[in-house]
């Protein structure tokens, strides 16, 4: 008798897929100095191998998702996987910046279709009642992964080589693979049904997306120059939101849109994957400034500065389970809330921040980011998945997944280019920049506490605005249960 995949061993799929992205993920913010001083590039360059491939999943990602939805979201995912496993040993052994962005590039493009197609498989398997829990647990590998990354990464960049945080995906990528592939269950589909699909797609909305989206990051290139370039910087940026926009404009008015149309005028859909783009905008700009904090201005190794760092995670990690059990018996916008305000806080601690390396002030505000964050992301994805019908899944999952890439690299974006713009002619970053460091630093951090306090303002209104217009029940599909291998 052949044996029943229980939803259970998907969302260990998943799960696993997930950890090994935030793996590499937080290896790479952390090897970025490291990077730099081995390709001969400047600080700055060197986030563009962060930023290339967050673009890039961004591009992608609705399209991956509605792909999903109208072929196969499994068969999807694992394809994304092979992608992101070429990537990786792509630019594991890439010996350019060229080619290592080059590989940088197929990675995103095959974490686009892992991440697009993530939250929809969950919806598709998992019942609502439990389906908050599922996805903190998908949230606790990925708290693994990140946790593990600059401990890993740390040890890997000091003692071996940088190029190992790539490479190492390879085997262990096939090793997932390989049990994703006898585990997700894969329909048949005649040959011709893929391509018509992909012929009656609206690839004018997509082009128009793909060119706004890479002039809007484009822009931070220049803005990073100094004030020099930042009229151009502007002007570009300016340029590609209007495309971007407008390409959004430009596909709800098509026959074939990518994103469905009732999503797209779903409020509490939309209001919950906005706030979801500035948790991350925020979240993400700590992510990229503390490596140049704690190792260029503070002269710690790669690996003291990773144990530092992964304090987010640890801390992500046992909230995560908590938030996703309450998440599913109690008020999942109350959690939010509670959420944001901790993130508010641990965003003024970062402001505050030492010219030197004092390890309580340094700590605390990390911890405090890893509550916030863990508290806040269980509800709020179980809240965006449940404002949609099971039939939009891949595509409101693909959107939600489409934010939170934004947000990060909004946030990495800004928080680069506001760096370097308030230090023009720096190249790299020294504890001899002293107080210009430190102010520029702090200015950055304040930012991202406005930012946060909008977040808080936008939930809280979302609460009571739900109380005096509760939305309309989605009608709850039938949970799918996997076909045995």
């Amino acid at each position: 008798m052949e044996k029943k995949t229980s939803s259970w061993q998907i969302i260990a799929v998943l799960g696993l897929f997930s950890l090994l992205s935030g793996l590499s993920g937080s290896s790479t913010n952390l090897a970025l100095p490291k990077i730099s001083l081995d390709l001969g590039i400047s600080n700055s360059a060197s986030t563009w191998i962060v930023q290339v491939g967050l673009i890039t999943t961004a591009i992608f990602l609705v399209m991956f998702g509605h792909i999903g939805d109208l072929v196969s979201k499994n068969l999807v995912f694992l394809m994304g996987g092979l992608a992101f496993i070429v990537g990786s040993g792509i630019t594991g052994i890439a010996p350019t910046y060229p080619i290592i962005l080059f590989g940088r590039i197929v990675q995103a493009i095959g974490s686009a279709m892992i991440l697009a197609n993530s939250m929809g498989i969950v919806s598709q398997y998992v019942p609502n009642t439990s389906r908050a829990e599922a996805l903190s647990i998908i949230s606790m590998f990925v708290s693994v992964g990140s946790i593990s990354g600059p401990a890993v990464g740390g040890i890997v960049i000091t003692e071996v080589s940088w190029r190992w945080i790539f490479l190492f995906n390879v085997p262990v990528g096939l090793l997932i693979l390989l049990f994703g592939w006898h585990t997700l269950p894969l329909p048949k589909r005649q040959p011709g049904e893929l391509k018509q699909i992909m012929q009656q797609a609206n690839w004018t909305g997509q082009n128009l997306f793909t060119i706004g989206i890479i002039l809007f990051f484009l822009s931070g290139y220049f803005i990073q120059q100094g004030t020099s370039q930042l009229p151009l910087g502007l002007v570009i940026l300016l340029v590609g939101t209007a495309i971007t926009v407008f390409s959004f404009i430009q596909d709800d008015r098509s026959k074939q849109p990518w994103i469905d149309r009732s999503v797209l005028r779903n409020r509490r859909y939309m209001i919950s994957v906005g706030i979801l783009m500035l948790a991350m905008l925020v979240n993400s700009i700590s992510n990229i400034l503390l490596p140049f904090y704690l190792q260029s201005y503070g002269k710690m190794s790669a690996f003291d500065s990773g144990l530092l760092m992964m304090l987010q995670s640890v801390t992500m990690l046992f909230v995560s389970p908590i938030s996703g059990y309450l998440a599913d018996h109690w008020n999942r916008t109350i959690l939010t809330i509670g959420g944001l305000i901790i993130l508010v806080v641990s965003q003024v601690g970062y402001a505050l921040y030492p010219p030197t390396m004092n390890l309580f002030q340094i700590i605390w505000p990390i911890v405090l980011n890893g509550i916030g964050i863990g508290f806040f992301l269980s509800p709020n994805n179980a809240i965006i998945m449940d404002s949609v019908p099971q039939s939009l899944g891949g595509v409101a999952g693909s959107l939600s997944s489409f934010a939170r890439t934004l947000g990060l690299t909004i946030g990495i974006s800004v928080g680069s280019s506001l760096l370097f713009l308030q230090l023009p002619d720096v190249k790299q970053i020294t504890p001899q920049l002293g107080s210009r460091f430190m102010s520029a630093f702090s200015n950055l951090f304040w930012v991202a506490t406005a930012i946060s306090v909008l977040s808080l303002i936008i939930v809280v209104w979302r609460y009571y605005d739900g109380k005096k217009h509760p939305a309309p029940a989605v009608a709850a599909a039938p949970v799918s249960k996997p076909a045995n291998k």
